[in-house]
């Protein structure tokens, strides 16, 4: 039975593909910052030698947008140098290495779904060192491994926009919610199954990079009406602008990601995202 480290296991993808692992026939290491430090290149490279690891899913990464602006070495230390770490560590052992990654490598000044050969370029120390840990994968090269940039991800798991709207919804009148960025929410479940899904027919000499959210096209503000549609929460979303709700770090206002690769090459079919957002609300017992 093949053995896989899953790197950030209590975050939400990781958190997601634990609950589905019971569905697949691998053997699964959950870990996180308190059983293996990612940032420890001996600690890691010693587990994987231990447990005879075949592949590692990294679902790890220092995600504190804002507080990345003031804090660019931990930052960077997390979504880079350890990044760097485990792909040296799956091409000296031949493992099969899958990434997580985002839409803040770029601008948000496109205007049409980024594909996966767009020429990135973060705003944000967060969206940096994102893309130094991809380059630093692509640099390194290791057999059979891929790069998975997602957007908006949301769970049952964890602090997500989902449920900050749902709190805030219950405990006011009304809310603003930015209009001006536009993007797809992704459901860590949609991408926990589809990774897992995916992994036998991951083959590739070069590391390849694939897009991959929920089907759709909406902004902050009309997932935050859905939300509270779903929920039947009886709070009023006005429309705001960004720049009235300035923060730290820059957001892209536009980060649609084109699917069609990681469709075609896997044959996947993507739910759409108020179907995986109903399915979301039900499993949190918020679907009125």
């Amino acid at each position: 039975m093949t053995n896989i480290l899953i790197m950030g296991a209590k975050g939400q993808i990781g958190s997601d593909i634990k609950e589905l692992s019971s569905e697949y026939k691998y053997n699964f290491y959950f870990t996180d910052s308190s059983i293996l430090d990612i940032t420890n290149f001996k600690k890691v490279k010693e587990f994987t030698e231990l447990n005879d690891i075949k592949t590692i899913i990294n679902c790890a990464a220092y995600t504190a947008v804002d507080k990345a602006e003031e804090d660019a070495v931990n930052a960077d230390r997390v979504n880079h140098l350890a990044v760097k770490n485990l792909a040296t560590i799956a091409k000296d052992r031949r493992i099969k290495f899958i990434h997580i990654s985002t839409d803040y490598l770029f601008n948000g000044k496109n205007f049409k779904p980024y594909v996966e050969d767009d020429i990135p370029n973060p705003t944000s120390v967060y969206g940096k060192t994102k893309l130094n840990g991809e380059n630093a994968i692509r640099e390194i090269n290791p057999q059979n491994s891929i790069i998975i940039r997602t957007s908006w991800v949301y769970s049952n798991f964890g602090a997500n926009f989902v449920k900050t709207m749902l709190r805030l919804g219950k405990e006011r009148d009304s809310l603003g919610v930015i209009f001006d960025q536009i993007g797809t929410p992704t459901y860590a479940r949609d991408l926990a199954k589809a990774i897992l899904d995916i992994l036998p027919n991951i083959t590739n000499d070069t590391v390849e990079i694939y897009n991959y959210s929920n089907e759709g096209v909406l902004s902050w503000y009309d997932f935050a009406k859905e939300i509270m549609k779903m929920a039947k929460i009886e709070c009023q979303i006005n429309p705001i602008e960004t720049k009235k709700y300035p923060t730290p770090a820059k957001r892209p206002h536009y980060s649609l990601l084109n699917k069609a690769k990681i469709k075609e090459e896997f044959n996947l079919t993507i739910p759409y995202w108020k179907d995986s957002l109903d399915e979301c609300l039900r499993k949190m017992g918020e679907r009125k």
